[in-house]
């Protein structure tokens, strides 16, 4: 049976923020994806990471794009949509004001998962989500595709989408282990392609222990 992950970079993003670990961010989605698919699937064929810039800060759009590169580093592949400043207005005290919003990483996590079923790409689509506008997703999958098998991949602390329980053939909570357990080396490197070194931001806890260098079980 083979396997591919899907990734929704924001909501993922802001769960593992929610834990207060940052090193945890510096995550190899690759490797992710072979650690749920135990079970499931016996190889991981694609590893796809829907995600958007924001210009806004420069410190954190430094990171990303450091983070972007280190995934390709690792066979991942970053499928990219844009952010725009909308208009917030707040009913009780009547101010308005500006935030950036991300748009097209939903729509892009859609396609990528149906055009690769399209194309024979998988047997199993692992979904990195919580976010119940990808129920659509999954009834397309159900209707067009019944061989095939679809397991949602709910963030760290998030609760699981009911809409996406019902649809999915199985459901996976990650924990901040599963994340621990898949963290990227401080440089990530591949033949023919610029090594990527990790932003200090991420840097581990004293006493971190990478996965690659623990004592086997």
């Amino acid at each position: 049976m083979r396997g591919a992950i899907y990734v929704d970079g924001f909501n993922l993003y802001h769960a593992v923020d929610d834990l207060g670990q940052p090193h945890l961010k510096w995550l190899n989605l690759r490797r992710l994806g072979e650690l749920v698919a135990k079970g499931h699937a016996t190889s991981i064929e694609r590893a796809v990471f829907c995600t958007a810039y924001f210009k806004n800060d420069h410190g954190k759009s430094v990171r990303h794009r450091a983070y972007v590169d280190a995934l390709a580093n690792v066979g991942v592949d970053s499928r990219m949509g844009h952010t725009v400043r909308e208009r917030v207005d707040c009913e009780g005290c009547g101010r308005r004001w500006e935030e950036p919003r991300e748009k097209e990483t939903d729509i892009n996590l859609a396609l990528a998962v149906l055009d690769d079923a399209y194309q024979g790409v998988f047997d199993v689509a692992f979904i990195v989500t919580a976010d119940t506008d990808q129920a659509a997703t999954f009834r397309t999958m159900r209707e067009r595709f019944p061989e095939k098998r679809i397991i949602t991949v709910v963030p760290p602390g998030r609760f699981p989408s009911k809409h996406l329980n019902d649809l999915a053939h199985a459901k996976i909570n990650l924990t901040p282990n599963h994340l621990d357990l898949c963290i990227l080396p401080a440089l990530v490197q591949a033949e023919g392609r610029r090594a990527v070194p990790r932003p200090v931001e991420y840097a581990p806890p004293a006493g971190f222990v990478h996965p690659d260098d623990r004592p086997r079980r």
